[in-house]
């Protein structure tokens, strides 16, 4: 009996959706103009929802579904809506790296608030780490979206979005719907019809006997009257909280509102009961203590920086829980990088790259921008000399380079894994943090000037891994689809001016209306940078409150909590901000409940989950975009509210019950007929 044959069949090519052979319209000025339009509203929207939130949403989705209606209506083509959504995707990746890193330069103290002195250093900023994260993954976008081993679970789903694109009117529809409704009760809020926050003071003591504090074990000691406090806040009624709530689900918004209740309903108290006996004696005789002022010190001057050594755990656990992930997409980025220089040029339009010698020579370029932009960050200060900082901007340019460009491998193998919403951007920039603070340490730049150089590596490195994840992902759809990659990576460098250009002033518009740490504007992530990068180069931190915070991180880990940083964020966030996203996720967990008791098919699970993602979204894009416009009139003085009286609690509960009913009827009335083909499913 004669042995098998061997199998020799060559892998089996991959065949694009529109076939390379297929002359299409691509890159056409309306397509290009539409994704730059996407790109300035989904980044404002998503620098407005981060700063107030401390999360974005990926942007791929709704830039798909508004792309393709609109060019359908101009009767584009296929490929023409995939350069719209690749355009218009990325400016919510400039926007991510952005608020995570620019508002700490004001928090640092080292800018007075974001003016017109500091637009071309924040555009300087964006414009860098764009460009980077674009080239660098030009140089790898051969190998990483042919890698069997990457599954690009969002890239396939949208480009499964644009196949079928006959659905895309109905899902325009139900996403400008609640744009305008999100819009409309947002400002109902706003002008004071109904009290969007509510916040009311709890006394303690005042809930039962006095409290008596004992000093000493010694029953002859006198005990010592006290009392303690705490505000307990309502949930905010907030379109965005409510849709962000609803698309990371009930599981992760009630991980996050538990740090919220950790913070107020037990250490902001417990430490009011403590500190109240000593607060009592150096205050005048016959005045009482004003409580809730006190609560909120302390929960801005201790349980905070608990948070911040909370975050730092939480980050850190992140990236070792993906140690195999980082070490596999480190040690292929070399390997991949050669492999890209070794390829020739294609002559087949859907392999088509940027030509190499553009690209190293447009990362030479960009290097020479960094050191000077670096030496005017470190010089700025004034008070080092020349050597140190020719030194410091020469030692940050070549971290950032190096860092960055691993980084963006790292983040374009993480986005292949498991998408560009779960990509840890913030983890990687803490870590190029530490890295560039303990070698402006060891340089010798201290004071400000290595506070800004840090930060400035932070900012680069942040937006250079958030544009690359998001522009792999892009380019995998349009491999998918039979996009020419030369053309969308073109496309995405308009969309970084664009981006860098515009989004300065939502950001700053927002700081001038609320200013950045406050309860209104948390800005949680750029806190976490800013009192980072002064404490290891500026000795200015509360080392002993951020190791509480980091003890009690391992202990989260230890009793095996999901997401530690996202625990810790909520202690960070307004009580009112974590209570209305864990309402978003009850309304999500009883809109799941209520399809499944309809004894619902798959397609039409399907159809329900798309339409909840779509109302999520519209929510929180017509709030960000309404509550830009509100900030502009308050940023400049102006009083938005029109209906002067104090509106009764039950107002806000009524808007609360209005977005919830919204939030729930809107998705199981597009559960569409069980005959219906199923169409695919949003992965945010």
């Amino acid at each position: 009996m004669s042995a098998p044959a061997a199998n020799t069949e060559a892998p089996r090519k991959h065949r694009p959706y529109v076939p390379e052979s297929m002359e299409m319209k691509e890159f056409t000025f309306r397509a290009v103009l539409i994704g730059l339009f996407l790109t300035a509203l989904l980044g404002s929207a998503n620098a407005y929802l981060g700063l107030k939130a401390g999360m974005t949403i990926a942007a791929t989705y709704p830039a798909a579904v508004i792309g393709m209606a609109l060019l359908r209506l101009m009767k584009g083509s296929l490929l023409e809506e995939n350069i719209a959504r690749t355009v218009g995707s990325i400016g919510e990746s400039v926007a991510a790296g952005a608020i995570f890193t620019i508002p700490a330069f004001v928090m640092a103290g080292l800018w007075p608030g974001l003016t017109k002195d500091e637009y071309w250093k924040s555009v300087a900023l964006m414009l860098i780490g764009g460009t980077l994260g674009i080239l660098f993954v030009t140089l790898l976008r051969r190998v990483m979206v042919e890698d069997p081993d990457l599954p690009f679970p969002e890239s396939v789903a949208a480009s499964e979005i644009h196949k079928a694109g006959q659905q895309g009117a109905k899902a325009a529809k139900i996403l400008f719907a609640n744009m305008g409704f999100g819009a409309f009760m947002y400002l109902l809020g706003a002008i004071n019809v109904f009290n969007p926050s509510n916040t009311f003071p709890v006394k303690i003591s005042a809930l039962g006997k006095k409290l008596l504090l004992r000093t000493s074990t010694n029953p002859n000691v006198a005990t010592t009257i006290t009392g303690g406090a705490t505000l307990f806040t309502a949930p905010d009624i907030s379109p965005a909280y409510l849709g962000v709530g609803y698309i990371i689900g009930p599981r992760l918004a009630a991980l996050n509102f538990a740090g919220g209740l950790l913070a107020w309903g037990l250490l902001v108290p417990l430490l009011t009961f403590t500190i109240g006996p000593y607060i009592q004696a150096s205050t005048p005789q016959g005045q009482s203590i004003a409580w809730p002022l006190l609560a909120q010190a302390i929960y801005f001057s201790i349980v905070r920086p608990i948070a911040v050594g909370g975050m730092l755990v939480g980050a850190s656990y992140t990236l070792f829980k993906m140690r195999k992930q980082l070490a596999l997409g480190m040690g292929r980025a070399v390997s991949d990088l050669k492999k890209s220089a070794a390829a020739h040029a294609a002559a087949n339009r859907t392999e088509r790259d940027l030509p190499a010698k553009a690209v190293f020579a447009g990362i030479a370029v960009v290097f020479v921008a960094m050191i000077l932009l670096y030496h005017f960050f470190i010089g700025g200060a004034g008070t080092l000399s020349a050597s140190k900082i020719v030194a410091g901007s020469l030692v940050a340019a070549v971290v950032m380079l190096v860092v960055g460009f691993f980084f963006a491998a790292v983040s374009g193998n993480l986005v292949g894994m498991i998408g560009s919403s779960n990509n840890p951007v913030s983890g990687l920039t803490l870590c190029t943090l530490v890295i560039a603070a303990l070698l402006m340490v060891a340089l010798g730049v201290s004071g400000t000037g290595g506070v800004a150089a840090v930060l400035g590596v932070a900012a680069v490195v942040c937006v250079s891994s958030a544009v690359a994840g998001e522009m792999l992902q892009d380019l995998k759809v349009g491999h998918i689809l039979g996009g020419t990659p030369s053309k969308m990576q073109i496309g995405d460098l308009f969309g970084i001016v664009v981006a860098s250009l515009v989004l300065f002033f939502p950001i700053a518009i927002l700081d001038r209306a609320y200013h950045f740490g406050s309860p209104a504007l948390p800005a949680p992530q750029a806190g976490l940078m800013a009192m980072l990068s002064k404490g290891i180069v500026g000795g200015d931190m509360a080392w002993p409150l951020v190791i509480v915070g980091i003890l009690l991180g391992l202990a989260m880990i230890m009793i095996e909590v999901k997401s530690v940083m996202l625990f810790a964020v909520g202690m960070y966030l307004p009580l009112g901000t974590t209570f209305a996203i864990f309402v978003g996720g009850v309304i999500r967990w009883l809109t799941d409940k209520l399809r499944d008791r309809r004894g619902l098919n798959d397609a039409q699970k399907a159809r329900v989950e798309n339409a909840g993602v779509l109302t999520a979204s519209g929510l929180i894009a017509g709030e960000a975009l309404c509550g830009l416009l509100i900030a502009a009139l308050v940023g400049s003085g102006r009083d938005v509210t029109l209906v002067q009286w104090t509106p009764p609690f039950l107002l806000a509960l009524a808007a609360l019950a209005v977005l919830a009913v919204v939030m729930i009827r809107v998705p199981l009335a597009n559960a569409g007929r069980p005959e219906d083909p199923a169409p695919p499913t949003a992965i945010m």
